[in-house]
C-alpha cells in the first residue's frame, strides 16, 4: 500500500494508534534552535525516538502564549537567522519523517501571503498547520487561503472554551484537537489538573477528532496521566529545555524514556 500524502499523514498516524490502543506522543520544538543542524538532527530521529508528531515552532519576536523557556529558543533562534522560509526549508530537508505541524503565531503567516504559506508548507512536507492566534471565523479569507492545499488546520481548545464553542472549533477542525491543560502560557508545571477529566469528556461529545493534551507537561508521570484521559500527550517546554541543553540527542533520549513509560503504563 502506498504511503499516504502529506495531507493524509495525521490521519493515519492517528488512525494506527488508536488501532493499537497507543497514545500518541506530540513533541514541539523551535526551528533553529539551538541550530538548525539540531532541528534537522531532531526531525529525522523523532520517529525513532517514539514520537509520532512533531510540531515545528516558527520563531516570532512576541510569542505571547508561551513561557520563558520557549521564548528564549525563539528569540535565539531568531537572533541566528532563522525565519518562516527557513524553517519549511529545514523541514524539506530533514525528508520525511514523523508527521510534521507547522506551529506559527499568525503575523509570520500574513507577512509571507497565507496562500503561499499554505502551498509551500505542503510541498515542505508538512502534514497540518496551527495558527496559535487564529481563533475560529476570525478571518475567514485566511482560514480559506490556509485551507486551500488540503492541509489539516489543527485548533486549539482552552479551558474557558464553553461547550457551544466547543462544537464550532471542532466541526471546523482537521488532524486533531489540542486541549491547552490550563490558563497562562507554555512550561513546566507541578501536576495535572483535576479538572481536566471533565474537560476532555465535554470535548469528546462535540468530535471524533482525536485530543491532545498540551501545556504543562514535564515529566513522563505526568504524560502517563494526561495519556489516561486523551488520544494524545504534547511535550513542548520539556523538549525545547532538551534542546538547549544537549541538542537534539539529548532531547530525543528523553522522549525514548517518555516514549517507554506510556507504553508501559498501567
Amino acid at each position: 500500500m502506498s504511503e499516504p500524502a502529506p495531507a493524509g499523514l495525521l490521519a493515519a498516524c492517528w488512525a494506527r494508534l488508536r488501532e493499537a490502543g497507543r497514545p500518541g506522543l506530540v513533541a514541539y520544538v523551535t526551528a533553529g534552535h539551538p541550530s538548525p543542524a539540531e532541528t534537522t538532527a531532531f526531525l529525522r530521529g523523532a520517529p525513532a525516538a517514539g514520537v509520532d508528531v512533531v510540531e515545528l515552532g516558527v520563531p516570532w519576536s512576541d510569542p505571547v502564549a508561551d513561557g520563558p523557556t520557549i521564548q528564549a529558543s525563539t528569540h535565539a533562534a531568531l537572533a541566528g537567522g532563522m525565519t518562516l522560509g527557513g524553517a519549511l526549508a529545514l523541514l524539506a530537508r530533514a525528508g520525511r519523517g514523523a508527521p510534521t505541524v507547522i506551529f506559527s503565531y499568525l503575523n509570520p503567516v500574513l507577512a509571507r501571503g497565507p496562500a503561499r504559506f499554505a502551498r509551500e508548507a505542503r510541498d515542505a512536507g508538512a502534514a497540518g498547520v496551527l495558527i496559535t492566534d487564529l481563533p475560529v471565523g476570525a478571518d475567514d479569507a485566511v482560514e480559506s487561503a490556509l485551507g486551500s492545499t488540503g492541509l489539516p488546520l489543527v485548533r486549539l481548545v482552552a479551558p474557558t472554551t464553553s461547550a457551544a464553542r466547543q462544537a464550532v472549533i471542532a466541526a471546523r477542525s482537521q488532524g486533531f484537537l489540542y486541549l491547552v491543560s490550563r490558563l497562562g502560557v507554555t512550561g513546566a508545571s507541578e501536576g495535572v489538573s483535576a479538572a481536566l477529566a471533565p474537560q476532555v469528556a465535554a470535548l469528546r461529545a462535540t468530535t471524533r477528532l482525536p485530543i491532545a493534551i498540551g501545556f504543562g507537561i514535564a515529566t513522563a508521570e505526568q504524560a502517563v496521566a494526561v495519556a489516561r484521559l486523551a488520544d494524545g500527550v504534547v511535550i513542548g517546554s520539556a523538549v525545547v529545555a532538551c534542546m538547549a541543553r544537549g541538542g537534539a540527542p539529548a532531547a530525543l533520549e528523553w522522549l525514548r524514556s517518555v516514549r517507554a513509560a506510556l507504553d508501559a503504563r498501567g
